[in-house]
């Protein structure tokens, strides 16, 4: 997945990012539009998480998600 960007395939898995961050709301997921930095923003904002942590969590995320696309 490019760097910046989550993918073109977003509205398949802003689902399963619903599901993994539940505490995303359904406006969190419109202001992050598949844009890799809004959805580590509104992951730390949620759950309080460091950046670094975030961002990890988000990397392991696109990961798993990476080869089932």
């Amino acid at each position: 997945m490019n760097k910046d960007e989550i993918g073109g395939n977003w509205k398949q898995l802003k689902g399963k990012a619903k599901e993994k961050w539940g505490k995303l709301t359904d406006d969190d997921m419109t202001v992050i539009e598949g844009k890799r930095d809004q959805l580590v923003g509104k992951i730390q904002e949620r759950y309080g998480y460091a950046k670094e942590q975030a961002e990890k969590e988000v990397a392991d995320w696109e990961r798993k998600n990476d080869r089932r696309g």
